[in-house]
């Protein structure tokens, strides 16, 4: 009897060590196939802070194509150190929202607007922008109320800005003499891009030097173009938290194509 009991359970154990088997595979396979879509094409990123406004608000949930301008090592995960440069790179254009790692630690997705390429001179003269010694010309909308991130709104000028490739967006701007609305002229190094917050007066951008800011940025740690805003809440909206998913949502913004 021992022993025909031992037979009989051999099966049992068997078939449930085959489907955890199968369990196992089928989750890898998905693993493998989320991190190769991930690599090579898309990859989403939630907007953190209001450095974009009002292109990009706090709660977007963007998507990136990861093509756009070929890849690197920062394409990959942990940015593993398994080769230098650029594959297949395409070079962005002036005006392109894009993602990258910040230049000081390889590690901080930043996203910022491209506002120079290699050669460029660009300056901040009184919070114009310039661009190799031509304003870039701007269009006065009317004033906003937003949120100041201190408990209290406050008033702030918009413009949209036109660059001579034709790319029109819009920007915040709190006065003329912010603490980068009067900068130097930067020359953009070879291999190197310079990049701006749309919200002019509340970004850490290119204007800012590299110990403190972002500084120049090599094409190597470029991410991706973001391409559109998929889904967008409020802040204060949680995963914990069911009933924000409604009452947070900010319907009005999801699917829009980023300009």
């Amino acid at each position: 009897m021992t022993d025909s009991a031992k037979t009989s359970d051999a099966p049992d154990k068997s078939g449930a060590m085959n489907e955890f088997v199968e369990i196992v595979k089928t989750v890898a396979y998905a693993l493998l196939i989320a991190l190769f879509l991930r690599v090579l094409f898309f990859q989403p990123f939630t907007i953190p802070s209001a450095s974009m406004e009002p292109t990009l608000l706090e709660g977007d949930y963007i998507i990136v194509s990861k093509y756009s301008y070929g890849y690197s090592r920062h394409s990959i995960p942990f940015s593993p150190p398994i080769f230098d440069g650029r594959l297949m790179e395409r070079v962005p254009n002036r005006g392109d929202v894009i993602v990258f790692k910040l230049p000081r630690d390889g590690r901080t997705d930043y996203i910022k607007r491209l506002i120079g390429l290699p050669g460029d001179r660009v300056q901040m003269r009184e919070g114009r922008l310039w661009i190799n010694d031509k304003e870039v010309p701007r269009e006065a909308l009317p004033p906003v109320m937003i949120d100041s991130g201190y408990g209290f709104t406050r008033n702030v000028q918009r413009y949209k800005e036109t660059f001579p490739n034709g790319r029109q967006f819009v920007t915040y701007d709190f006065g003329p003499d912010g603490e980068v609305d009067n900068t130097q002229t930067f020359v953009v190094p070879e291999g190197h891009y310079f990049f701006m917050g749309d919200n002019r007066d509340n970004s850490l951008d290119s204007r800012v030097p590299s110990e403190m800011g972002v500084g120049f940025v090599p094409a190597e740690n470029l991410v991706g173009k973001a391409q559109i805003i998929l889904l967008s809440w409020n802040p204060g909206a949680s995963l914990f938290k069911p009933w924000t998913w409604v009452l947070n949502a900010r319907p009005e913004r999801f699917f829009t194509v980023l300009q």
